[in-house]
């Protein structure tokens, strides 16, 4: 084990065919729930890492795995100004089920640390919203916060699966996502009255990431202030 740059713990998770590579963050006090955040397809970028150590500053122990582990070539400039297709050509070579497979080893670890008291989460953005859906449909999480799901138009049969209490945002100007679509995931995802899902005016894909092409800053403080609110209700604090 060793630290990165973003001050977490860099740990091995032991799964099909070698040890996939994470990041763990605890909290001030060393323990308390647990939450497995789930990537963008720019990977575990700063932003991801930012997002992280956000939430174990809040009291929750946060682990963040490298959903591309088992790919070559997955680094990325963000000043780039082909990163969302360079982004999106690392996505093409990635396999779905086993992408879900390791993330629910990656939970299952996050569940069995001893610094883990209490219950445990899934938090994912874009394809890690999409990604935490799935693996909430295959293992028992306490909670999932899903920020604007890219893969969730797909993956909707699994809902009746998904019995987590859980929050979804969505902006209102999303291209990717358009907002028929975004009608017919909530009718879908809200089977479980406790369940959030939330629009945000004007806001795009990704309004959360702090790159300038995504960013929406009144939906983001909307959502994050939400989002916050929502784990320390459903996923208490020791």
């Amino acid at each position: 084990m060793g630290s990165d740059a973003a001050g977490a713990t860099v740990i091995g998770i032991e799964a099909e065919s070698g040890s996939m590579p994470a990041h763990l963050w605890l909290p001030p006090g060393g323990t308390g729930p647990g939450l497995l955040l789930l990537q963008e397809i720019f990977g575990v970028s700063p932003y991801i890492r930012e997002r992280a150590a956000d939430l174990a500053a809040l009291g929750y122990v946060v682990i963040a795995p490298e959903i591309y582990w088992r790919l070559d070539d997955t680094e990325l400039d963000e000043s780039a100004a082909d990163l969302v297709d360079k982004a999106a050509g690392i996505l093409t070579r990635l396999d779905w089920d086993t992408a879900v497979t390791d993330a629910a080893v990656a939970f299952e670890h996050l569940r069995g640390r001893l610094e883990v008291t209490g219950g445990a989460g899934l938090v994912g953005f874009c394809f890690g919203g999409g990604l935490a859906f799935n693996v909430a449909a295959v293992t028992s999480p306490d909670v999932l916060v899903s920020y604007y799901g890219s893969a969730l138009p797909n993956l909707l049969e699994l809902a009746p699966r998904v019995t987590a209490v859980s929050l979804h945002h969505f902006g209102t100007a999303d291209t990717y996502i358009d907002l028929e679509t975004v009608e017919r995931i909530r009718a879908a995802v809200t089977g479980n009255p406790e369940t959030e899902f939330l629009l945000y005016e004007g806001a795009g894909h990704a309004f959360d990431n702090p790159l300038p092409m995504f960013h929406h800053p009144e939906a983001s403080r909307q959502a994050w202030a939400r989002t916050t609110e929502f784990l320390k209700k459903h996923l208490p604090l020791d």
